[in-house]
């Protein structure tokens, strides 16, 4: 196979490779919450809490990186972060009490910031863009992979060696991906976007203006909001109101999410392109219609008892991960190259703020006040709201050319 060919395959995977270990770090607390809560004598509210402090502090750190790697060397930056979430992460060893595990936890959110807002970009320059869904389809894999990995690592071995343990695990192999890409060449900004620049698309001020980018934005925060909540707690729900074992709740859920999440991402991303050649609404209307389709199995899946709940469960994160790829996709392509990072960097404050920064702590505090089965009302009306979002915002997807660019190596 070509050089040229080689380079974006092997780019591709290795970044594939750092982003699954970035949402296995995050995700092992949510296996080990039961032990952690018990150990530090702590509340839902509390534990829940953990979660939405790391996610503001993640937030509020992607508006200074995004403009950053709009300038500067991204790969150099994503090397930086890289080393230091996972150093931060060894550190839990160190963490004796809860004040100092939420300290590590909110550092660790800075560290994965500058990973989550500069990759997307580099992935996007290296691929044309009517290829987009599919590719990021790959990248985005990691949400589902990485996050099964934490449940699982943190499932089987946190009962057996401590709930520090897993984090150890988890945390090594970042130190050498993130050498890895030192080796990586980095691609020319914008090298394959076929839209003009405009006011909207080219400045961060335009942003504001640009209903592209807002509708796929807010959409993403109501998603956001119901997958954050859902992941904080279900393992908990399963544990403590249908009667699973902990090591059994997370492997179940891990397991549907692994598969789920697979299946997904790489569907989503390949129906999205596919839609692409008959209408430039489509990363738009799959992740409408899949967010839509979710909500009736969701409701089942949550509220009746019996052989139902796990099928029902595994239907539903499938419709609820379906539009990662598509939607992520409508993002990059509504903002210019030049500005992308600083535009993702906005769409994780704004999808954070609005979604999975609030909704863990609203749940643990409607479970500490009800019941943790109530709590989940919240994330099936949060579907509702981003289905009718982007549906509204069909109306605004650019449009894009299809036919092949120069210098287009790029395939998958």
């Amino acid at each position: 196979m070509p050089a040229t060919k080689l380079y974006p395959r092997t780019a591709l995977i290795l970044l594939t490779g750092l982003n699954l270990l970035n949402y296995a770090d995050r995700n092992v607390l949510f296996a080990v919450q039961p032990l952690v809560q018990n150990e530090f004598h702590l509340t839902k509210a509390q534990i829940g809490y953990l979660t939405s402090a790391f996610l503001a502090f993640y937030m509020v750190a992607a508006p200074f990186v995004g403009p950053l790697a709009d300038r500067y060397s991204r790969k150099l930056i994503i090397v930086i972060g890289a080393i230091f979430w996972s150093g931060l992460t060894l550190l839990t060893a160190v963490t004796h009490t809860y004040t100092e595990l939420l300290v590590r936890h909110t550092l660790v959110g800075i560290g994965e910031a500058t990973f989550v807002t500069i990759a997307p970009t580099f992935v996007a320059d290296l691929f044309p863009e009517s290829k987009r869904g599919r590719i990021l389809g790959v990248f985005y894999l990691a949400i589902p992979v990485g996050s099964a990995m934490g449940y699982l690592l943190g499932g089987n071995l946190a009962p057996h060696h401590g709930w520090r343990f897993p984090f150890y695990v988890a945390a090594a192999p970042g130190f050498v991906l993130a050498l890895l890409v030192l080796f990586l060449k980095e691609p020319e900004r914008g090298r394959f976007d076929s839209l003009q620049e405009t006011p909207e698309r080219g400045t961060v001020l335009g942003l504001a203006r640009n209903r592209a980018f807002l509708t796929a934005t807010l959409g993403m925060a109501a998603m956001t909001f119901s997958l954050g909540g859902i992941q904080v707690w279900m393992p908990q729900f399963l544990y403590s109101e249908r009667g699973y074992s902990l090591e059994a709740a997370n492997f179940a859920f891990g397991i549907i999410i692994v598969v789920d999440g697979i299946l997904a991402s790489l569907a989503g991303g390949w129906l999205g392109d596919y839609l692409l050649r008959r209408t430039k609404t489509s990363y738009y209307l799959v992740s409408a219609a899949s967010m839509l389709l979710g909500v009736p199995v969701m409701a089942l899946a949550l509220f009746v008892r019996g052989p139902l709940m796990v099928p029902a469960i595994a239907v539903a994160a499938f419709f609820l991960l379906f539009n990662t790829s598509p939607l992520n996709a409508a993002v990059i392509n509504s903002a210019g190259a030049h500005i992308r990072a600083t535009a993702i960097a906005v769409n994780i404050f704004i999808i954070h703020i609005l979604g999975d920064v609030p909704s863990p702590t609203m749940m643990g505090w409607m479970a500490d006040k009800t019941s943790l089965q109530a709590a989940f009302v919240l994330p099936v009306i949060a579907m509702v709201i981003s289905s009718a979002i982007l549906f509204y915002g069909m109306k605004f997807a650019p449009a894009v050319r299809l036919g092949r660019t120069k210098d287009s190596v790029g395939t998958i």
